[in-house]
């Protein structure tokens, strides 16, 4: 008598909710690679597994490897809507098997998004499109994370194929009348004309990513990125440059972080105590006169105590008057030294395309995470080629393990 196959997931009610759940853990290291063959770890006691496979835990998230997806703008929402695009884009990624996942800049206000095919979490009838997103990443068993931004002066913007044309007035769903910054200064001569926000509005937007924040969580989110570079909003009243008030939130370097240090601290306290929270920093303007590494390195101190887990150091996007040399691995130093000087988790970013490089920031101490954008756009599997190159045996998706017979 032929007894029951018992199925490791089980069937649903409704067929379009199946998802095959993976019990292996993709992206995981599960021994070392030789010659093709994978080798178990205590077959080979005294050899140590590349820093770019071992797990990161954060708070109550522990995130399988080291190589993450960079939140980078895709312009496919309407009205802030994640769609069929977004669950195809991120749900191909987490495939291919990273550590994790940030999804782009997504505005806590409708008027603070970059573009107007920009995503949002400003209402809640957007939380289920950012659900179906996040269900598919997570059933993979990879960690998914939400950058939160509030686009300042560079808002009201049209898709970056298309930003030779300017800005996107309100004909096809702009808000040039809703543009705000520190200051009354726009960004450059062909953004929209900027407008200074008010104390009650500084304090609306706030609650604005509290809100978010909430939302985020109950998409499903494991943890929060809140953007603080490129100008956006939060960055913009860092720098002295762009940040000229008289008020509170201007002039000397207390006043100049407090904006954001005030939403790091009503983020923290809604948002759940076992899920990390990050800030993104230009941590140089590479400006004369603008905020630069020692700042960086400041404020970085100040996130520390107030419960921010990662600093995702970037650089630059603060002015189009900055002169920066742009060449691989030309930010890295700014994650050292944030790591090193302020004691903090950082990650690093920006033209770091070999595994070779990410194995030696990481086994040089220069930051604990690795995020790739334009790279993974071009090579979605670039964690697996990672993996053959620095001789790991990784955990693939059930679906993908056909491809490890061609690994030689």
């Amino acid at each position: 008598m032929k007894t029951a196959v018992e199925l490791i997931t089980p069937f649903v009610e409704d067929p379009l909710e199946f998802v095959h759940f993976q019990p292996n853990r993709p992206g995981k290291a599960i021994g070392f690679l030789e010659g093709g063959e994978s080798i178990n770890f205590d077959e080979l006691p005294d050899k140590k597994l590349p820093l770019t496979f071992t797990p990161l835990t954060q708070r109550g998230v522990t995130f399988n490897n080291r190589i993450f997806v960079s939140p980078i703008l895709t312009y496919s929402s309407q009205d802030g809507f994640l769609t069929d695009w977004h669950v195809a884009h991120y749900g191909g990624l987490s495939m291919h098997t990273p550590g994790g996942i940030t999804v782009e800049a997504t505005g806590v206000t409708a008027h603070g998004r970059v573009s107007i095919n920009c995503p949002g979490i400003w209402k809640d009838e957007q939380i289920e499109s950012h659900r179906k997103v996040v269900r598919v990443v997570k059933s993979n068993n990879v960690r998914i994370g939400l950058q939160l931004v509030h686009s300042g002066r560079k808002g009201s913007g049209l898709p970056i194929w298309e930003s030779s044309k300017g800005i996107a007035h309100s004909s096809i769903g702009g808000w040039t009348d809703e543009v705000y910054g520190p200051t009354s200064e726009a960004f450059d001569e062909i953004s929209a004309d900027t407008k200074e926000l008010t104390i009650s509005q500084i304090e609306r937007i706030k609650e604005a990513y509290v809100d978010a924040a909430i939302r985020a969580d109950l998409a499903g989110y494991d943890y929060l990125e809140i953007h603080a570079a490129h100008v956006y909003l939060l960055s913009s009243f860092l720098s002295p440059i762009s940040n000229t008030r008289k008020d509170i939130y201007g002039g000397s370097f207390d006043n100049r972080v407090r904006f954001l240090i005030e939403v790091v601290e009503r983020v923290r306290n809604v948002f759940p105590e076992n899920k990390p929270i990050w800030v993104r920093l230009s941590c140089n303007e590479w400006f004369e006169g603008g905020w630069d590494i020692e700042d960086s390195v400041r404020l970085a101190r100040l996130l520390k105590d107030i419960g921010v887990d990662l600093v995702d150091c970037s650089s630059g996007g603060m002015s189009n008057r900055e002169v920066v040399e742009y060449r691989p691995l030309f930010q890295v130093s700014f994650a050292q030294q944030v790591r090193e000087r302020a004691g903090v988790q950082t990650g690093a970013v920006g033209i770091i395309t070999k595994p070779s490089e990410i194995e030696e920031i990481l086994q040089l101490g220069q930051s604990d995470i690795v995020s790739l954008g334009r790279q993974f756009l071009l090579e979605p599997s670039f964690v697996k080629r990672a993996a053959v190159e620095l001789g790991v045996d990784l955990s693939y998706p059930n679906q993908y393990l056909y491809a490890k017979s061609l690994i030689d």
